[in-house]
């Protein structure tokens, strides 16, 4: 009997750890609890009742307000009697016209394009579910996990306020209703990416219940989660439930990341040394590069935008670079006392890393409102062009690096079953 009883308690669900494949028993939740991860203290799953229909809703929403958020102007400026207003649209226009074709596709590309695809997808992950096309579900949801992060209309709302402090001095300021879409569709980006969860979509699809594996102990290396819905399985050479290929690696995870935070780190150099913009006025041309602009921002008694600036800008690129290589080098030389450490370290930069965008943001701002050609004329310098190659260099290390290689320091597992040794 105490047999029959220890075998049946060991058929259980287990759910692996997403940053450290650590084997977790399901066990009920009370309303508002989280299961986090022993090992390294990750959220494993939680306790949530969101009614996907809801970001179905938040979706649809967000896509009909990106027109105004896009197209009318948020801002109007009063310049010597002259009046300007600005766009996001017309202020990527104002980059290519003068030349700048690859900052005009960043700043596109993390202000409209990625924001664009995180609510399409959304809406087509929800048809997948309706019409069961798993192909386009996989294809929505990588979607999904790839763009969340590259969302930065927060970024430019604050890019607005600090154009609108440079500019104080210079002109009249008044506000237009694209200001408040833009707002507006903030508010309820952050709501749907805080409620929007892969593996409940992937539940929706299949219950992960439906998979019920054998309580595996601490040690077991007979488990593993799939990269892509998270169920956890037996190894296999393919997910059961989405038909990805199973690896408990990301493939070239530190080759990836190492080059990617190299080329930030030579960018770098230029990015801080070359000047980032050129404002003509009362016949003098000033060069500012990230630093001296600070220096200007203080001087003109601006010393809040000074303090914001210099963090996005200078600490946090700088911060981010030494931190990912920290990182990468206690994986290198398998450092195991720091792992919590480095985990903490690798979330809180990746967080951070988008805010870097701000100054070019500014930029686009900038040139779209200021009348260039007259009394007062303001261009990019290159060194915004090395500074967008830092930015997104720093966010691709990042998103490269596989967190489970942190935890996998002891034993590193060798190229068989798509599994490469790093």
């Amino acid at each position: 009997m105490l047999a029959e009883q220890q075998n049946l308690h060991t058929i259980t669900q287990c759910q692996s750890c997403q940053s450290c494949q650590w084997p977790i028993e399901q066990v009920p939740l009370a309303k508002s609890e989280n299961a986090h991860c022993p090992r390294c203290d990750r959220v494993v799953y939680e306790w949530r009742q969101v009614n996907l229909s809801g970001n179905l809703a938040l979706a649809v929403t967000c896509l009909l307000l990106l027109v105004p958020a896009h197209f009318y102007n948020f801002i109007s400026i009063n310049l010597f009697g002259v009046a300007f207003s600005g766009s996001l649209i017309s202020g990527v226009q104002a980059l290519v016209s003068e030349g700048y074709v690859s900052l005009a596709l960043l700043v596109v590309f993390c202000s409209s394009i990625a924001p664009l695809v995180l609510f399409t997808v959304t809406i087509t992950a929800h048809i997948a579910i309706r019409y069961r096309q798993l192909k386009l579900l996989n294809r929505s949801l990588k979607l999904v996990r790839q763009m969340r992060h590259w969302v930065m209309i927060d970024v430019f709302l604050v890019s607005i306020a600090i154009s609108c402090f440079k500019l104080q001095d210079y002109a009249d300021i008044s506000v237009d209703n694209g200001l408040f879409s833009l707002i507006l569709l903030q508010i309820l980006t952050v709501l749907l990416l805080s409620r929007i969860n892969v593996e409940q979509y992937w539940d929706k699809w299949q219950q992960s219940e439906i998979y019920s594996t054998n309580s595996y102990t601490e040690t077991s290396q007979n488990l593993i989660q799939c990269g892509n819905c998270y169920l956890t399985q037996e190894t296999n050479h393919q997910c059961v439930r989405c038909h990805n290929e199973l690896s408990r690696f990301r493939p070239h995870s530190l080759q990836r990341s190492w080059a990617y935070l190299m080329t930030a780190a030579i960018a770098l150099i230029p990015a801080n040394f070359i000047p980032i913009s050129i404002l003509f006025t009362n016949g003098k041309q000033i060069k500012d590069t990230i630093f001296s602009g600070v220096i200007s921002l203080v001087n003109h008694d601006l010393l809040l935008i000074a303090i914001i600036i210099f963090i996005a800008s200078i600490l946090v690129p700088i911060i981010k670079i030494l931190g990912i290589a920290y990182v990468l080098i206690s994986i290198s030389c398998r450092k195991t006392l720091y792992q919590r450490q480095c985990m903490k370290i690798y979330s809180i930069l990746k967080w951070i890393g988008k805010w870097s965008m701000v100054d070019l943001f500014v930029i686009s701002i900038m040139l779209t409102l200021v009348d260039r050609g007259q009394i007062l004329n303001f261009t990019p310098g290159y060194g915004a062009v090395a500074f967008g190659v830092v930015i997104v260099c720093t966010m691709l290390s990042a998103e490269s690096l596989d967190t489970r290689l942190i935890w996998n320091l002891k034993n590193r597992p060798t190229s068989e079953n798509g599994i490469v040794n790093e």
